[in-house]
């Protein structure tokens, strides 16, 4: 795992929101996404990116019935 990551998660307030296997997921998503090691290429995202890659591995994580949307009850008045 990516020091340089955690401490960029650390000054984005969302380190103690991600679980280690979050962050092995993340690292893992900087690379494929800057075609460099994670270590570098987290500099070349701005946080609203790696906010974003937070978002979807979070998403992935959720089980099947937490995705669904519930939809109001229309109130029979």
């Amino acid at each position: 795992m990516s020091r340089k990551v955690k401490a960029r998660l650390g000054r984005m307030e969302v380190l103690d929101q991600t679980t280690h296997e979050d962050r092995m997921e993340l690292d893992r998503r900087i690379e494929e996404k800057t075609g460099k090691y994670c270590d570098e290429g987290v500099f070349e995202l701005t946080d609203e990116e790696i906010m974003e890659l937070l978002r979807q591995i979070w998403e992935k994580k959720k089980k099947p019935w937490e995705k669904e949307k519930k939809k109001p009850i229309p109130a029979v008045v």
